[in-house]
């Protein structure tokens, strides 16, 4: 009888996985602001109301332009927002934030008022990781933040594994890394074996601010300011930490597994 009460609790439950990315993502907790864009025409001469209170320093202003937003450094506490008066920075509420590059993290100076999304892995490489991903995942001297939330993606609301994407216990069954925090000193070596371990082909995935750019520890003597500076790195993940959906978008689009749907910004674009 048991059995047969779970079977039918199990019916009467119905699917619990999220039908993203064929349906519509779900939509971000209002508090998460989702990535951020910088309206250079907005900002006003002069102003540099908004480098002062960002506690990594994401945010500089080059010698007669406007503000420059690096998005890997950023932790998204929105500081930023709410002393601009010009509104330069605003929240979007868009979870799409992964990057193939690091200067395409950085706003503004360069010109463009959003992140340029990544571009799949070339044709290559998606077809022999399209199908089957293995992931070893490395905590070089992460809080558990993104570890955590990394971790919601193998949970039955998002079923990483349908995608074919799976974390392994070694980097010898792996088809690259996705590493989160800091990279301390202490883990330096470690991530290195580890990376020297995954077979040829591989890839390194960085996510969340501390992997790529050392987060709020950044210029500490004791870390490497992120993990660049060890492995070479295929895809940037921002955040601090990212939302499961923005790591789950950023697999998705190195698979070129996402079709492309428009998003609506908390501005109304």
């Amino acid at each position: 009888m048991f059995v047969l009460d779970t079977i039918a609790h199990r019916l009467k439950r119905g699917c619990e996985t999220m039908a993203y990315p064929s349906g519509p993502a779900p939509a971000l907790p209002d508090r998460h602001g989702g990535a951020l864009k910088v309206d250079a025409a907005q900002c006003a001469d002069g102003c540099d109301a908004c480098m002062p209170v960002c506690p990594t320093q994401a945010i500089t202003r080059p010698a007669g332009k406007s503000v420059a937003l690096d998005l890997g450094r950023c932790i998204f506490c929105a500081a930023c927002v709410e002393v601009c008066p010009q509104k330069a920075i605003t929240q979007t509420g868009d979870h799409r934030m992964a990057a193939r590059r690091r200067e395409d993290l950085v706003l503004g100076e360069s010109g463009h008022e959003q992140i340029r999304l990544a571009e799949a892995l070339d044709k290559k490489l998606r077809q022999l990781f399209g199908r089957s991903l293995r992931l070893r995942q490395v905590s070089a001297g992460g809080c558990g933040a993104c570890e955590a939330d990394t971790n919601v993606l193998g949970t039955i609301g998002w079923d990483l594994g349908r995608f074919g994407i799976q974390f392994v216990a070694s980097p010898r069954h792996a088809d690259g890394l996705l590493i989160t925090g800091c990279i301390s000193r202490n883990m330096e070596l470690a991530l290195k074996k580890t990376w020297d371990a995954v077979p040829e082909p591989k890839i390194v995935i960085a996510v969340g601010a501390c992997a790529i750019a050392g987060g709020p520890f950044i210029g500490n003597p004791e870390i490497r300011n992120g993990a660049a500076s060890v492995v070479p790195i295929d895809l940037y993940i921002p955040g601090c930490p990212p939302h499961p959906l923005t790591t789950l978008d950023g697999l998705l689009r190195l698979l070129d597994r996402v079709e492309e749907k428009p998003h609506k910004s908390r501005g109304g674009a």
